[in-house]
């Protein structure tokens, strides 16, 4: 069985979705801290101001898990969002496309962060044909006093997981010999971010999943999802 945890994020880059469609449950870590000037409520779009879209929240605190934060709906109803992104990828290949759909990944009426982040990813999950199994790591049974790397093997062992994948970033997070004396290997995923054509800038990787799809359509995000090397510690 092969497992993924991440904290969920809005609108991720591709990679993210390689990870999900690389396991075979992946499980959303919202019992963990907010990280202010993280991706957990914004990320960049546009290759040619990298302007930050972010999602309005309330009582934000680095105090607070993701699951104890609340998402400002009054603020996100005012459909300035799906504006921004109308200006900014208007001329975009598949903007015909993917605009349409994307009040339905935006406009969810749910304003707690961790579930309405959750619910996007499904979403998107499902717009990419993705069928990995969504899991959430605050109805897991777990011991909720272990911290980093061992509360990472602790869902693993609930879950009988025996291969777990992490986001390339996590490899001074992570330790091989840990995971394999509780019988699970690891592995680093690592993404190719090939390029894309972004209007007529230079190309910048690593950009909102919204602009590959506005660049490269479902079909084009579906090719990428197979473009990453998985690679061992």
């Amino acid at each position: 069985m092969k497992t993924a945890v991440m904290q969920p994020y809005f609108f991720p880059y591709i990679g993210y979705w390689q990870l999900i469609d690389s396991v075979d449950q992946f499980i959303v870590f919202d019992d963990v801290n907010y990280i202010k000037g993280g991706w957990i409520n914004r990320n960049r779009i546009s290759s040619s101001k990298l302007d930050y879209f972010k999602l309005p929240l309330l009582g934000v605190s680095q105090n607070k898990k993701i699951n104890e934060i609340k998402v400002n709906l009054d603020e996100l109803f005012t459909k300035a969002d799906s504006r921004i992104l109308h200006e900014t990828y208007r001329k975009a290949p598949f903007c015909s496309e993917i605009e349409p759909l994307t009040d339905s990944l935006l406009y969810i009426r749910n304003d707690n962060l961790a579930e309405y982040l959750t619910e996007q990813i499904k979403r998107i999950c499902s717009l990419l044909g993705i069928s990995t199994k969504i899991l959430v790591s605050s109805q897991i049974p777990k011991d909720n006093s272990l911290k980093g790397e061992d509360k990472i093997i602790e869902i693993c062992r609930l879950l009988g997981t025996d291969e777990y994948i992490n986001l390339i970033g996590g490899t001074d997070l992570y330790h091989k010999d840990v995971f394999e004396s509780n019988k699970i290997s690891l592995k680093f995923l690592k993404s190719d971010l090939k390029p894309y054509r972004q209007f007529e800038d230079d190309f910048v990787p690593a950009l909102s999943i919204l602009d590959v799809l506005m660049f490269t359509g479902i079909d084009g995000a579906k090719e990428q999802l197979k473009e990453f090397t998985l690679l061992e510690p």
